[in-house]
């Protein structure tokens, strides 16, 4: 096993000026599960595709373990890619895919079909060893290119979203399965997905990008609690926070017709940046949602609402900061309003996120 380490590692097209990947720096402790998030175009794929010795650095460095792997070849990294596509050869048999990377090595036949043979059985694909891929469902063409990669032991597993072509109950249970499959086998991991909830169920840690920018690496907790700025605050989570901008006034900020407390530091700091106002997160479960006849906080409309049955989801407009908003509130599954209604929400000031209007960056402690 091995840890991974970006050092300022840069891609630029040809033909190109602004990098694809821009001075990337990420340490991957040996053993751990990072993934890489972020929207289409944000360098996600390219940074596996570096590590993988599939494009070339333009700028910086990439080590697994003390090894500068910068500019080796793929088959020189000891490193196992699973792809989107699963990329297996459709004339050969479940078994023989799997083995196929040990039988170029020129491991012997008997090692060969040991190694398959385990990893059938830890992928539940014992009984499919003999069958060829077109005889196999999505989910368990998956587990086989699993199993490709798994017999060969690598250093490092990349996995380029793996599951975007899998339906969406067979995604939940198969990212449990690799989830923990990763800590049995303790094989350092990078992971791509654009799907940030696939990414806060999975990983140790969460890489999100912007343009080829690093925004924040951390726990996926840590994430959800302390985004470092406006765009991971609207991009993790589901539904998204709620971003609104508002005016600075004595002690805190005016919410519709409440003002909601916010710590002197991050007052000041919006002051030092000459910012009147403020943009507050507020997640949709840290809204309380105030008596029919008050007046407090702020009055949303009641456009769709959303059941889950335990709870449910109320999308709505309201006039907040002198514009209107669109606002995702949670009410519980008992208390579903009726659409058209009115409802009064009040954030809940010790679960507030205080950013920057002019820089995006994080007040709040």
């Amino acid at each position: 096993m091995a840890s991974v380490t970006f050092d300022k590692a840069t891609r630029i097209y040809p033909g190109g000026t602004k990098p694809a990947v821009d001075q990337l720096e990420i340490e991957i402790a040996d053993g751990e599960f990072l993934v890489l998030v972020g929207p289409s175009g944000c360098g996600k794929s390219t940074s596996l595709r570096m590590l993988a010795g599939l494009e070339d650095v333009n700028g910086g460095a990439i080590r697994i373990g003390d090894r500068d792997v910068t500019h080796l070849p793929p088959k020189d990294r000891d490193i196992a890619m699973v792809f989107q596509n699963y990329a297996l050869y459709p004339h050969m048999t479940v078994a023989d895919n799997m083995g196929f990377a040990l039988k170029i090595a020129g491991v012997n036949k008997a090692e060969i079909r040991k190694k398959v043979e385990e990893a059938a059985k830890i992928l539940d694909l014992t009984e499919y060893l003999d069958r060829k891929p077109k005889a196999l469902s999505g989910g368990q063409r998956q587990r086989v290119a699993m199993g490709r990669a798994i017999v060969r032991e690598p250093q490092v597993f990349l996995m380029d979203e793996p599951l975007s072509n899998l339906d969406a109950k067979l995604r939940v249970s198969t990212r449990t399965q690799i989830a923990s499959l990763q800590r049995r086998l303790g094989i350092t991991t990078v992971y791509v997905t654009h799907d940030q909830v696939e990414a806060l169920t999975m990983g140790d840690r969460v890489a999100v990008l912007k343009d080829g920018l690093l925004q924040q690496v951390d726990t996926p907790r840590n994430m959800y609690d302390r985004p470092a700025n406006l765009f991971v605050a609207g991009f993790i989570g589901s539904p998204a926070m709620n971003l609104v901008e508002v005016p600075i006034t004595d002690g805190g900020v005016k919410f519709g017709n409440s003002v909601v407390p916010v710590s002197r530091e991050a007052l000041s700091a919006a002051a030092d940046k000459g910012d009147r106002t403020v943009t507050v997160g507020v997640r949709p479960e840290h809204f309380d949602v105030a008596g029919a006849e008050s007046d407090q906080g702020v009055a949303v409309s009641v456009n769709v609402v959303e059941e889950l049955g335990a709870d449910g989801y109320v999308y709505g407009s309201a006039r907040v900061g002198g514009e209107d908003k669109d606002l995702v509130v949670r009410v519980g599954g008992r208390s579903i309003p009726e659409k058209g209604s009115v409802l009064h929400v009040v954030p809940r000031p010790d679960e507030i996120h205080v950013f920057s209007t002019s820089t995006g960056e994080r007040l709040s402690d």
